[in-house]
């Protein structure tokens, strides 16, 4: 069957958020003595949602300073969502030239946060839906969320690919079984994504990749 829907991940995909993250974090932190974090600390734990990375950071069984850090947070992320937050180079080109397919994004961010970023690099409109952390009852690396695009949309498993940089995009992928794409270029090291169905190092590669795959379907 022909690839009608390319569902993509956000962060690290889409989009180079690490600046403005790890800006959140150092401010949500600061009034419990936590050393400052690199740019390169938070990458390395970014993709399972802000709940899992800041239970990582202070714990799950402190569940005051959680709650405090967590508000912290996200009051000072949504005013700074896009200081330093840009798309990744070809990501405007690519999406330009998927008109024909249909498109949607799939993010362990909240939903909000998704799209507030979206809307404010004027990326929305390419896409027919946006899915969020909090939009289903489950997130990546659960294949629910794509479940329910699918079923959005009316497209079948076989008709649908996931891009993104992570292993959670590609368990979700292939838990759903659709054709999965990672990129070389997002948070994870290459290992973690290498049994992605197809690897691009750069988003402008994913409109030739489409054009072959189509060949290969006939």
């Amino acid at each position: 069957m022909p690839i009608q829907l390319v569902i993509f991940d956000l962060d690290g995909t889409l989009i180079d958020s690490r600046v403005d993250i790890t800006n959140a974090l150092n401010y949500a932190l600061e009034p419990y003595s936590f050393a400052q974090l690199s740019v390169e600390d938070t990458v390395k734990m970014i993709g399972e949602g802000i709940t899992r990375l800041i239970e990582k950071l202070v714990g799950e069984r402190d569940t005051s300073m959680k709650a405090d850090v967590t508000e912290r947070f996200l009051t000072y992320y949504t005013q700074h969502i896009l200081d330093y937050t840009r798309e990744y180079p070809g990501v405007r080109d690519t999406l330009e030239k998927l008109n024909s397919y249909q498109k949607a994004v799939i993010s362990n961010k909240n939903e909000s946060l998704s799209r507030r970023v979206l809307d404010g690099l004027d990326l929305s409109h390419y896409f027919d839906v946006i899915i969020g952390s909090d939009t289903t009852r489950e997130r990546k690396p659960s294949p629910v969320p794509i479940l329910k695009v699918l079923s959005e949309l009316h497209v079948q498993s076989g008709e649908a690919l996931i891009v993104g940089d992570s292993n959670y995009d590609v368990d979700a992928g292939k838990a759903a079984g659709i054709t999965t794409v990672a990129v070389t270029y997002g948070y994870r090291p290459r290992e973690l994504i290498a049994h992605a169905d197809y690897l691009i190092d750069r988003m402008t590669d994913l409109v030739p990749l489409l054009r072959g795959i189509k060949e290969l379907q006939g």
